[in-house]
Parts: structure tokens; C-alpha cells; sequence
């Protein structure tokens, strides 16, 4: 099964963001689990896209002000919940900020 990790952190986890992913990604790669994977830019060099109607509306910055919000996301295949949770909590950004683990819709076959 595939899962998403989105890599979540406080204004507090952007001094980690240039301290990759130590052990982790070579250990996962080992097991043969991480199928892609990035860091993404800052909430405020985003921009979101709503269209209402016939009109595309552009903002500049994150959706909605939040707490947390996603640095980075991994794509990884395993056996099932509980493994990837196990390798989510030896991701180094559980120790500083969260990591949700998302299912991957698969489109059925037919």
C-alpha cells in the first residue's frame, strides 16, 4: 500500500530545513520503501487557487493561516498502517514537529 508522509512543522521547524534527513532516507531506500519524495519552499512563497465560477482568484501565501504547515512530503510503499507508521516515527521531523500519514488513492483497475 502507498502512504503520504506530510512532514509538518511549527515557524520553529525552518531551522531544521537544511538538516535533511540524517540516516533515514538511506535506511528506507535500503528497505526499499521511499518511491519519491521533497522538500517543499515556504508558506509564503506559495500561492493558492480557487475558482469560483468563471473566475480564477490567486492569493498569495498558504491557504489559511495555520500553526503547522507541510515542509516536505514522502511517498513510500509498505505492507500496511502499522509499518508506516514505524517508519514515519523514525523520520528526524517527528522528534521537532508532526508527520501525517496519508493513504494514496489507488484508481481501481477496470
Amino acid at each position: 500500500m502507498k502512504y503520504v508522509l506530510l512532514i509538518c512543522g511549527d515557524e520553529s521547524a525552518a531551522d531544521h530545513a537544511m538538516d535533511g534527513c540524517g540516516g533515514w532516507s538511506g535506511e528506507m531506500e535500503a528497505r526499499g520503501v521511499v518511491r519519491g519524495g521533497a522538500g517543499l519552499a515556504p508558506p509564503p512563497d506559495a500561492t493558492t487557487v480557487r475558482v469560483r465560477g468563471d473566475e480564477v482568484l490567486l492569493t498569495d501565501g498558504p491557504f489559511a493561516e495555520a500553526k503547522e504547515q507541510i515542509g516536505g512530503f514522502c511517498l513510500i510503499e509498505c505492507a500496511d498502517l502499522d509499518e508506516a507508521i514505524e517508519i514515519a516515527s523514525k523520520h528526524p521531523a517527528a522528534g521537532y514537529g508532526s508527520i501525517e500519514i496519508r493513504p494514496v488513492l489507488e484508481p481501481s483497475p477496470g
